[in-house]
């Protein structure tokens, strides 16, 4: 049985910036990825002065479906937009664009995720935990949708019109770039006398952000690279000389080997810790086979 893998997220750029080597080692070893992205970003600012330009600014939503169509053939995934529109990320007391993701009714939306989960049949679904990983309101939103729409998939009386019925067996939300991670990071790079710029970042840190529970550590330090190359192919978001890329990748390796996260839901037998996001998937599709 081949394994597949579906991941939401937001915006392009968001999938390698979060959990990019996962899908890599997942892809190369054979398992059918596909990444979900729920908006276009056209709303993005460019933030690469490398390549803001009057028609990169003008044809932002083109650009960035170029950048994304990229970045998945870096990490070997198929990629699927979901259609719907950027909302931005408004100042404070600003109300959200008519017609953004953020304001789009849930059910609108969870239907159409609903249908790419029917027609793709992934086994595991990753997406953001409640806080959308930080209150982009295109985040939060789309925990919502995706949660919504893993408990809908495999339930023929609901979006009877949206294929046949199809139940994805865990649900996972990403725990990137956490606190323990920029920790991490930080003091290997202090004790091997090599500037950090995580530092400011942790002094900034909210002391009551919560934390979520790791259950699941997925070692894919091999593919470190490919993740780079990917998130570089979304230009207009990150240089070279973006945060992103300042430590050294050698220190990552050795000190933070896997990317993380928490398992929400499981319809398989499974123990805590995992090191595989197929874990209990596989035996069942071994006896079943």
């Amino acid at each position: 049985m081949t394994l597949r893998l579906m991941t939401v997220h937001a915006h392009p750029d968001d999938e390698s910036s979060k959990g990019a080597a996962t899908l890599a080692r997942y892809a190369e070893e054979g398992a059918e990825v596909l990444v979900v992205t729920c908006t276009g970003g056209e709303r993005g600012d460019v933030l690469n002065p490398a390549v803001d330009r009057p028609e990169v600014r003008e044809d932002i939503a083109e650009v960035r479906r170029r950048e994304m169509a990229a970045a998945a053939e870096v990490l070997g995934v198929r990629q699927q937009f979901l259609g719907f529109t950027d909302s931005g990320l408004p100042a404070g007391g600003e109300p959200l664009p008519a017609g953004c993701f953020a304001l789009e009714p849930t059910e609108v939306a969870v239907a159409a995720l609903v249908a790419v989960i029917r027609e793709f049949r992934p086994h595991v679904v990753i997406t953001y935990d409640e806080s959308g990983g930080y209150p982009h309101p295109d985040h939060i939103k789309t925990h919502q949708v995706a949660v919504a729409a893993f408990d809908a998939a495999g339930d023929p009386a609901r979006h009877p019109d949206a294929g046949a019925a199809w139940q994805p067996l865990k649900l996972y939300y990403q725990v990137a770039l956490s606190r323990k991670w920029f920790q991490a990071l930080h003091e290997a790079m202090l004790h091997r006398g090599i500037e950090s710029l995580m530092g400011p970042v942790l002094a900034e840190w909210p002391a009551d952000a919560p934390e979520l529970e790791v259950t699941t550590r997925v070692h894919c330090a091999e593919h470190f690279a490919t993740r780079d190359r990917a998130a570089l192919a979304h230009a207009t978001q990150m240089g070279p000389d973006n945060p992103f890329f300042a430590h050294p990748r050698e220190v990552e390796r050795e000190v933070w080997p896997t990317e993380d996260y928490h398992l929400a839901r499981s319809e398989v037998p499974t123990s805590l810790p995992e090191h595989d996001l197929f874990a209990g998937i596989r035996a069942v599709s071994s006896r079943s086979s």
